[in-house]
Formats: structure tokens, sequence, C-alpha cells
């Protein structure tokens, strides 16, 4: 799936990962798409619980060799 922008949390835990997240979706347009890779596996979690609290859409949540990767669109 295309995406605007990248963000690599790998590495950071909770809750880093989310802040960053929100970061950067502030920065970004409606509609755009940011994808994010994480190793913290709280993250699983948080992910879709942050979508559903800020009305952003997780269009995708998948593990790609110990990486979570995240695909958010921004609301």
């Amino acid at each position: 799936m295309q995406f605007d922008r990248d963000l690599d949390v790998k590495g950071l835990n909770c809750p880093l990962p989310i802040l960053r997240t929100k970061k950067a979706l502030a920065e970004m347009d409606s509609g755009q798409v940011l994808r994010v890779q994480a190793t913290d596996a709280g993250s699983q979690k948080d992910f879709p619980a942050f979508a559903k609290q800020t009305g952003n859409d997780l269009l995708s949540q998948q593990e790609e060799s110990g990486v979570f990767v995240f695909l958010l669109k921004r609301k």
C-alpha cells in the first residue's frame, strides 16, 4: 500500500512510539497515510486504541520479522 510518510520508531518503548506518531500525524494533511515501524510488542494494542481514540484510520497492522508495521490515515 502507498504511504506519504514513513516513521521509524524501532527500539523505542511505550509511550514514545505513540507520541512520535501523534506528532508526525499532526504535521500531515487530512487523508495522508503514515507508515509506522515499531518493535515494542505493546504497540500491537496501543496503535488500534490510539486510532480509535483520535479518529484516525488504522488501515493495516502486520508483523514482518519482529517489526510491527502500521498504516494510519490522517483524519
